[in-house]
This record gives C-alpha cells, structure tokens and sequence, in this order.
C-alpha cells in the first residue's frame, strides 16, 4: 500500500525518534511504499525550533521519501501561523496513497486534506494528536481562541472523514473529545514507544560497556532517571531519596540537561561520585544504551517520552502517579507513586530493588515491554 504521514500541523525533524519518524519508519519495514509530507518547521543543532530555508525532496535515512513543503503566499506570515501550504493538494495527488496519517489536525490545510478525500473516497485517514491541558493553552489566545475556536474548526471539518484519531495518552484522547469534540467512536489510544532497531540485540554487552565507562560494578542496583531536568521532574526529590537510603549499591544515573533553577544538584553530584553519575545531554542511542545498562527506571515528575521507551526497553518503573497517565502500568510492571514525597520514593526503590522481588518484576517489565514497540504500534496506527 502506499501510505502518506502528514506533518503539517507541527514540527518535523530528519533523525530523531518522535513518533513522526517512527512510524513512517515501520510503515516502509512493513513493506509499504510510504512518502512523508512536512513542514519547514524543524530543529537546529541546539534543540531549538528553527525553520529550514525552503522546500525540498529526499529519501531519509529510513529509506523514506520526504517532501518539503512552504508555506502560502501571499499573507507568508499569517499562512505560517494558521499552517496553509503551497501546493499541498498536488503533492498529496501526486503520491496516490492508499492511506493518509495526519500527525496532528490543527491545521487550516485540513480543508485542503478534505477536498481530496471528498474526491477520492476510498482513501483512509487516521490521525493522532499531542496536544493536551498541560502542553497546549498556554497562554489566552491559546487557550481561549486557538484551540477552541480555531483548530476545533478544522478538526471538525476533517472528522467525518477520519477512520480513527488517536490520542498518544489517555489524556490526549480526553482533548480531542473536550475541545476538539471529536466523537468518542472515532478516539482510539496509540501509545508512544521506542524503537525496536535502538534496542541493542546483544544486551549484555552494552551492559558491560557502559557500566565499565563509568566504574559501576556489575552487582550494583542501578536507576536511571533524565529529561530536561527541571524542579517539576522532581530529580532533587529521588536525590534525596536515594542519599537517606545510604546503600552503596543502589546508584543513580542521569542522562539530560539541568535547567538553570536546577544547577543546585551539581553539588551533589560532585560530592557523591560514586552513587550519582550526571552524564548531561546524551543523544538517542546513549540513552537507550543507558537504559539498558540499568536496573530499573525513575521519574518521580512530569511526563516525559522517556516514560513509554523506559517501558519498551522492558525496565521496571517508578513512575510519578499522573490521572490519564495510567497507561505505562500494562500488569504491575512500575509503581504509581507521589512523586513530590521523599518517603514514598524512597519506598518504592526499598519494595523495586529488594533482590528477591526484583527478578519478579523484570519478568512483569519484559512482559509489557511488547505493547511499547513501533513495530506493534505502527501496526495499530493503520489497524493492521
């Protein structure tokens, strides 16, 4: 089948393992002829939104073919703002798909989507969506005309047409109902994952490597925890934690930028080198690497797509207990907890790492781990 991913309503960016890349990715693995059409909106060397300096066409390195596309003209700056394309309609009818995966619908080219599927009938559209009440409303044009009045609009123009949107958390799925109001028949969960192909095949060794880059023993307990690291991801809380249990064995490393405000765990990382390995910003593969170098996984704060990778990977969690978060608890495979008290993350460490409940949830890890890889989730996306 040929199939067309959509990234018309946000970002796109070549070689990273957003959800974007990952299941256009899988789509080609599955053998499917798959083009992906995408905004100029990327990121540069530094992590930051950027814009790349105009439309082009390549194969990526997935073996994907991408195209590029700017935005209208004239009005350039409004039509950047409401994401309304050159030629999206042309380019679309020039790949004859066999289905289209819309990443995301708040766009004002979802008319453009529309006309197309109008006139070809037979074509499937699944979507899904990232936005929720934390990561979106932001502000009050935001959270009052953006995506109330305005990408409501468009979602609803392009709802009649959609096979199936998904929402990436239970969250996710409440705002397409509550704002978006789309129909609950029509909301399905597709979670985010990790990659199959970033998990090491022979395990062991990566183990044994990164462990002796940092002089960590082999019976050691190690955690791992990261992201961008602010005061809500609650890293100081499980620093803490981790310093009144007072077991040379249990160790913390941190793969992941210290915001600013966070600069005060510098100390404690310089002072206890050997219990905390701060290893700053690492890229994708460090951090699976990492991962599977570990005993088990911690974040104590807000959501982070490490959360669902840690879960693939087939580490047990302690996860910070989020409503509509739920999810990463497949059967028992990581402890909900509050992540704001010491106590209870100290608890969970004690209960997770005792040696005779450890194998248990390693077996409950490993068992989960299979609803967390692209190469199941890219089936479900196409409900294959």
């Amino acid at each position: 089948m040929k199939i067309v991913h959509l990234c018309i309503s946000a970002f796109y960016i070549d070689n990273f393992s957003y959800q974007e890349n990952l299941l256009s990715k899988y789509h080609r693995k599955l053998g499917h002829d798959v083009t992906v059409i995408a905004s100029l909106f990327s990121f540069n060397k530094e992590g930051k939104g950027c814009y790349l300096e105009g439309p082009s066409e390549y194969v990526n390195s997935d073996g994907v073919k991408v195209i590029r596309i700017d935005y209208k003209k004239p009005f350039y700056k409004i039509n950047k703002l409401f994401r309304h394309y050159e030629g999206l309609f042309e380019k679309i009818a020039n790949e004859k798909p066999d289905i289209i995966f819309s990443h995301n619908i708040s766009a004002a080219d979802m008319m453009i989507l529309r006309r197309y599927l109008k006139l070809h009938p037979n074509v499937r559209l699944y979507a899904d969506n990232h936005a929720d009440y934390i990561n979106s409303g932001k502000n009050f044009l935001s959270k009052h005309i953006l995506h109330p009045i305005i990408w409501r609009f468009f979602a609803q123009k392009i709802e009649p047409y959609i096979q199936k949107c998904y929402g990436v958390t239970p969250m996710r799925c409440r705002f397409l109902k509550e704002v978006y109001r789309i129909s609950e028949k029509k909301i399905g969960f597709l979670p985010m994952g990790v990659d199959d192909d970033s998990i090491p095949s022979e395990r062991d060794v990566v183990r044994k490597k990164i462990r002796s880059e940092l002089g960590i023993s082999d019976d050691a307990i190690l955690i791992i925890s990261g992201g961008k690291i602010d005061r809500l991801k609650n890293i100081h809380k499980l620093v803490e934690a981790i310093k009144s249990l007072n077991n040379e064995k249990i160790k913390l490393i941190l793969c992941g930028v210290l915001t600013p405000e966070m600069d005060c765990l510098k100390k404690e990382f310089d002072d206890k080198t050997d219990v905390f390995y701060y290893l700053g910003w690492c890229d994708a593969q460090r951090v699976i690497d990492c991962m599977v170098a570990s005993d088990i996984a911690c974040f104590p704060g807000t959501h982070s797509t490490l959360w669902e990778q840690s879960v693939g990977i087939g580490l047990p969690a302690i996860f910070n207990h989020w409503n509509e978060m739920e999810h990463v608890n497949v059967n028992g495979n990581c402890f909900l907890i509050n992540g704001e008290d010491v106590g209870e993350i100290r608890q969970a460490i004690l209960t997770m790492t005792d040696l005779s409940n450890l194998s248990h949830y390693r077996e409950l890890a490993k068992e989960a781990s299979k609803s967390f890889l692209y190469s199941e989730i890219a089936k479900k996306a196409i409900e294959l």
